[in-house]
């Protein structure tokens, strides 16, 4: 399946269409409003990116009819420069306010009496004690996020196309004492460069870059980076991880490499690593449960004695951000639709030799994965010239 990539912001049309499978969910649960404050569904509906500070941005969704965002005042033009969906306005002056001009009073306006009103589950304990009648945690924007438009696909082929293209650079120019900073300044500049070239109008607060790597005496701690000056090393396993939300899409990509010489100790555990993820892709089709697919490849891991090394799912959601649900995880029991995107990402991790994990970013289709990026795959493939 060829999927035409996009770089442009999405049309009314297609915000519109959002703004109604949502409405038609509340409909259906009978809530008269829904309140949503993560910064990522306010994108998703409005195509409005924002850091929030102590200023709150609300977005309020009636049943019928139009959004309705509660802004800062000084946000205003911001909103009206980026935003695309039809929206009404409702701004405050400042927080701290004075009492009867605070947010939380525009905010109360909105609302009729002996409403029922859903929230999605983050929402700050201050707006939640706000929110007038009955209230109702249900997470509709995250859940309708989960199955991708045909804009939607388009976007995150973009987004995978330059991270496939940068991360296979890099691997071409990787080197023993190459640096963290090296290579994540490289990427960056190339996918920066790049996106301002398809798009001048670029969102900045939209987009946001991880390129950064793992030598094998840190590879087996998967989180830290908390050394900018690791270098990398002779023999591995290193891990690299392009994980990256473009002007509002996101893409990831991550691969186990050798330099020079794969060490006798890690040649097992790489192949135990790609089975985990054959097993994934295999599993990774339209009916299946999610929590199948990592109980699947777990299973695997526990039978060739790596139990103890599993330190997370087997993948994750991929949309307005790099890192969301639907999960490949025990215990999230829901079925596999076509249209949701996920990382397969199967890992094992051993103190004293090192990680093993690729990542990919795929694309639900009618009959199973389709890759949104690509890069080698086998230890030969991996193994890089010193």
């Amino acid at each position: 399946m060829n999927i035409e990539p996009i770089f442009y912001p999405p049309s009314k049309d297609e915000l519109k269409n959002r703004l109604v499978r949502l409405q038609s969910i509340m409909e259906k649960n009978g809530l008269d409003y829904y309140v949503a404050f993560s910064p990522d569904n306010i994108l998703y509906l409005t195509n409005f990116a924002t850091n929030v500070h102590e200023r709150p941005f609300i977005l309020v969704v009636p049943q019928k009819g139009k959004l309705q965002f509660v802004v800062p005042q000084l946000e205003m033009p911001h909103v009206r420069t980026r935003a695309v969906a039809d929206l009404e306005l409702i701004s405050y002056f400042e927080f701290p306010a004075p009492k009867g001009q605070a947010w939380s009073d525009r905010f109360k306006e909105l609302f009729t009496s002996n409403c029922k009103v859903g929230v999605e589950s983050i929402c700050p304990l201050q707006i939640y004690t706000e929110i007038p009648g009955e209230r109702l945690l249900i997470d509709i924007i995250d859940d309708i996020r989960m199955i991708k438009s045909d804009y939607e696909k388009g976007r995150l082929a973009y987004s995978c196309n330059l991270a496939t293209h940068e991360h296979n650079m890099f691997l071409e120019s990787a080197h023993v004492d190459m640096t963290l900073t090296q290579m994540n300044s490289k990427v960056r500049e190339f996918i920066f460069r790049q996106l301002l070239l398809d798009d001048p109008e670029l969102n900045p607060v939209a987009t946001k870059m991880i390129a950064v790597f793992q030598p094998p005496s840190i590879s087996f701690d998967p989180h830290n980076f908390t050394n900018i000056n690791m270098q990398m090393e002779e023999g591995g396993p290193h891990i690299s991880i392009i994980n990256a939300v473009m002007n509002g899409y996101g893409a990831e990509v991550e691969r186990t490499f050798f330099l020079g010489q794969v060490p006798e100790k890690a040649k097992k555990p790489f192949e135990i690593m790609l089975e985990g993820r054959r097993i994934a892709f295999e599993m990774a089709k339209p009916g299946n449960l999610m929590s199948d697919v990592d109980q699947k490849v777990n299973d695997y891991f526990r039978k060739v004695g790596m139990g103890e090394n599993l330190l997370h799912r087997t993948g994750h959601g991929m949309g307005v951000t790099s890192h969301e649900a639907p999960f490949f995880a025990e215990g999230y029991e829901y079925p596999i639709q076509e249209g949701m995107s996920f990382t397969i990402e199967p890992g094992i991790y051993i103190e004293g030799i090192g990680g093993f994990r690729h990542s990919d970013t795929i694309l639900i289709g009618k009959d199973g994965p389709i890759m949104l990026t690509d890069g080698p795959i086998t230890m030969d493939e991996l193994t890089l010239p010193i």
